[in-house]
């Protein structure tokens, strides 16, 4: 469009945010013509089994030289950064519920039974940080047994079908799976961050999160005005399903706030102490980070 920056957005689906600035002209009026990604979009909640590290549908705008906006959790942001895929956009973030369910006839009842229990992740993705981080409380580290399952619905699809015993789940699963009838054993919370190609435009980030800031205080004065908009988180897999959307949560929240430089030391710590470094190069803060505004 005319006078517009031209930016594609790949949505996690998380939160409504992206959904509510598009309806709401929000990206429009910070000067961007936005194009979504469903393309990665639906591939994040596809099954990732046997795709290693840099295939994952979330990977693929960086093997290809797309210029696309995403975001992950603050594990998987930094740490696609510091193996070469991306900056980390450091003047925002999010903070979104996560869960680890079970069937209703499940014998699991409290975090410690998951001891040697598989739980369904996405490899190296939110769902599988948020594992060990919250049940370190209640396991050591080596009775925490992820297994790599794949994306947003794919798990749950795993967990309905029995393929697993224990899945991690993010929104707006965790409302579908319990209206379905799972059983949360274990809900918390974990933040989220952005991340850009190095050569995207400054312009074009600042005007995204300007938007998602919008659409946070859109969301905070009528929230019920836009539930129904998680209709496109929705895979599907479970288009046919009959969704009560007034009963669903926000799901991720935007925070326009700079994440703490420190806690990307943290982070590191983090999944050496879990052992998912593997990948990790560069840790320098500097050739990590996207400055948005220079």
């Amino acid at each position: 469009m005319a006078g517009r920056i031209h930016v594609k957005i790949a949505p996690k689906g998380m939160g409504l945010n992206d959904w509510v600035a598009m309806a709401e002209g929000f990206f429009a009026a910070e000067g961007l013509d936005a194009e979504f990604d469903m393309k990665t979009f639906r591939g994040t909640q596809s099954s990732w089994k046997g795709m290693e590290y840099f295939d994952r549908p979330q990977d693929k705008p960086y093997a290809d030289g797309a210029e696309v906006i995403q975001g992950a959790c603050e594990w998987g942001t930094i740490c696609n950064a510091s193996a070469g895929m991306g900056r980390v956009v450091p003047d925002a973030y999010g903070v979104s519920p996560c869960a680890i369910f079970v069937r209703s006839d499940s014998r699991i009842t409290k975090p410690a039974d998951l001891a040697d229990v598989p739980i369904g992740v996405g490899m190296r993705a939110g769902s599988h940080f948020t594992v060990p981080l919250h049940l370190e409380k209640h396991l050591p580290l080596e009775k925490i047994k992820p297994v790599n399952v794949g994306g947003f619905s794919a798990r749950l699809l795993a967990l309905l079908n029995r393929e697993i015993e224990a899945a991690s789940l993010l929104p707006p699963q965790i409302d579908m799976a319990k209206q379905l009838g799972l059983r949360p054993v274990l809900e918390a919370e974990f933040r989220t961050l952005w991340w850009v190609p190095a050569s995207a435009l400054k312009e074009a980030v600042r005007g995204y999160l300007n938007g998602l800031e919008r659409a946070e205080k859109a969301l905070q004065a009528d929230l019920k005005r836009y539930l129904p908009l998680w209709k496109h988180s929705i895979s599907p897999e479970f288009a046919d399903e009959k969704w009560d959307f007034t009963k669903f949560g926000r799901g991720e929240r935007f925070v326009y706030q700079p994440f703490p430089r420190e806690d990307v030391d943290v982070v590191f710590d983090q999944v050496a102490r879990w052992n998912l470094d593997q990948y990790l190069k560069d840790k320098t803060y500097e050739h990590l980070t996207f400055d948005v505004r220079g």
